[in-house]
């Protein structure tokens, strides 16, 4: 029964390090597709910031050890917040490209 435990365990962790390393990577390349001039536009930080932050997210994101750390955490929520604050307001003022 322990052995069932700790291999469904295992395989939770490992499917959480699968959806975040996406999210991760998501966001890290949309970032960089967007024009940099839109960043202020929505009064948000520069492409540079976010570019950083979304880019050391997926690249800590590559480590699976890392993914339910503090820095893991941290990346992913860096990610979520871009997807669902910054990444919206620019496709808005970019007519939906």
């Amino acid at each position: 029964m322990a052995d069932m435990f700790g291999a469904a365990q295992n395989f939770i962790v490992l499917a959480v390090w699968i959806i975040l390393l996406a999210v991760k990577g998501f966001a890290f390349i949309d970032c960089v597709r967007r024009p940099t001039e839109a960043f202020p536009a929505v009064g948000k930080q520069n492409k540079l910031l976010w570019a950083g932050l979304t880019g050391v997210a997926f690249l800590t994101g590559l480590l699976p050890n890392m993914t339910l750390n503090f820095i893991g955490i941290a990346g992913a929520v860096a990610a979520l917040v871009y997807l669902f604050d910054v990444r919206p307001r620019i496709i808005e003022i970019l007519g939906g490209r």
